[in-house]
């Protein structure tokens, strides 16, 4: 008779593997240990703190405080979120992350019209390719003799400023968000006097070749031209209009009308202009005088606090002649998609059709926006850039008394049926929650409906983090 096997139990074994697992660890550990105790070096030691005593273990998990405190919050802080989520009709969408590690989304890859969160791409984008201490000159051309005269035409080349003004326009705009900054032009009529012009002999001419002379993006319903966005130049004043509010009208051609002002301001200083104004294509000559604007860094504050349409699509079209075509709409967005498309953001059927935001073609998705937002960071020139809830910019009437006020950043979005909401939260304890939330539904524009949803995401937000923040769990 054959002798059987001894039998062995299936947990004696699991036994036996946890205590040979057990011991392992315990030798590395203390291996370790002792690997990281030297001798200490005496200028060292006498600069430590001595009542600063490390007790962590190497082999810890306070060793990595930031993914152990996000394992910690983050489950709690989805069932929060679903409060949010619960709200998002069909055909819009949600997308929430912590240090750009998704959290929680709702249709993040269903393409929506994003209005004004538009801006929020093309502000990113000209950053990173343009860089933030870029500036745009307006610059005064022409054939000036030893005498002072300009022997000729004076060219007025426009260099894309979107925030070329006049004194009086810029102190009695009447907009909801005027401006924040500007690039005075009397300054620029001082600087030409300064460089020793004493007359004219031909005419003021407006250059604004830079740019192609689409004044109007062919999507945008006639009611927003001007109101809204547009005319848009190279050689652009005071946003187009021709006095301090807009019942005064828009130009019809803004480097004509630049030159019929800067021609009045010459006379006024006492340059006689020989042969009044013109606009087109100059023959260049030496530069008289310029003007830069503030860089793009203010500049990016300003689109972004105003939600400033036409700087949205100046710099939509200065991303295309900077890179060495025509200064078109189409142009600069082949370049934005391609930064975009280098950041590893994910353009699945999403639509870029023009800067701003108020072309109903543009369609984003909520995923692309927390993409954008995680590629940068809450204090870096975008994040600081935004409107804070409850105190300035387009969120200065929004979270007023709430507890995210002047915590929460981001950029807002309205058109009709459409309203967004993209930005960053900086939660306790050091995270970063990204989240763009953008409703198209009927009525969505209405307080009524986006409130509801903003107010949840605020709930949610102030609840994070529910446990151990990264500055608890780290080493002691």
């Amino acid at each position: 008779m054959a002798r059987r096997s001894p039998v062995v139990s299936p947990v004696v074994v699991v036994v036996s593997m946890a205590v040979t697992v057990t011991m392992v660890l315990l030798v590395a550990w203390q291996w370790a240990v002792a690997a990281t105790t030297v001798d200490a070096d005496p200028a060292i030691e006498a600069a430590a703190d001595p009542t600063t005593v490390l007790s962590t273990p190497v082999l810890s998990f306070r060793r990595a405080p930031g993914v152990l405190s996000r394992s910690i919050n983050t489950t709690a802080f989805r069932v929060q979120l679903s409060s949010v989520l619960d709200r998002v009709p069909t055909g819009s969408c949600v997308s929430v992350s912590v240090d750009g590690q998704t959290v929680s989304a709702e249709s993040d890859m269903v393409p929506v019209i994003p209005a004004s969160n538009m801006k929020l791409v093309i502000a990113a984008t000209a950053l990173e390719v343009l860089g933030p201490a870029y500036t745009f000159r307006t610059r005064v051309l022409g054939e000036l003799g030893a005498d002072g005269v300009v022997n000729g035409d004076l060219a007025v080349l426009g260099g894309g400023d979107p925030l070329l003004t006049t004194d009086d326009w810029f102190a009695n705009n009447t907009q909801t968000y005027p401006p924040t900054v500007s690039t005075r032009l009397e300054e620029l009529a001082d600087a030409v006097v300064a460089a020793g012009v004493t007359r004219v002999n031909g005419r003021v001419v407006g250059d604004a070749s830079r740019f192609d002379d689409v004044f109007y993006h062919p999507t945008w319903s006639s009611s927003l031209h001007g109101v809204e966005g547009g005319p848009l130049d190279a050689l652009m004043l005071n946003d187009g209009w021709l006095g301090t509010t807009p019942n005064a009208g828009f130009a019809t051609d803004p480097a004509l009308h630049i030159a019929d002002v800067f021609t009045d301001m010459l006379r006024a200083r006492g340059v006689p202009v020989a042969e009044g104004f013109a606009a087109g294509v100059t023959a260049f000559g030496p530069e008289i005088a310029g003007i830069d604007s503030q860089p793009l860094s203010v500049v990016v504050q300003e689109l972004l606090l105003t939600s400033d349409d036409n700087t949205a699509e100046v710099l939509v079209k200065e991303l295309a002649a900077q890179s060495g075509v025509e200064g078109t709409t189409a142009g600069g967005l082949q370049v934005v998609r391609s930064t975009l498309e280098g950041w590893g953001v994910r353009l699945d059927e999403v639509v870029l059709a023009d800067g701003s935001g108020l072309s109903r073609d543009n369609r984003l998705t909520c995923a692309a926006l927390v993409g954008v937002l995680a590629h940068g960071a809450v204090d870096d020139v975008v994040g600081a850039a935004l409107p804070v809830a409850g105190t300035s910019g387009t969120l200065v009437q929004e979270f007023v008394g709430n507890p995210v006020a002047g915590v929460l950043r981001a950029k807002t979005g309205s058109l009709t049926d459409v309203k967004a909401l993209s930005g960053y939260y900086p939660a306790p304890g050091g995270d970063t929650i990204e989240f763009a939330v953008v409703l198209n539904q009927p009525g969505a524009d209405d307080a009524s409906v986006y409130r509801s949803v903003w107010d949840a995401l605020a709930v949610s937000l102030v609840t994070y983090p529910s446990g151990a923040t990264s500055a608890e769990l780290a080493p002691r």
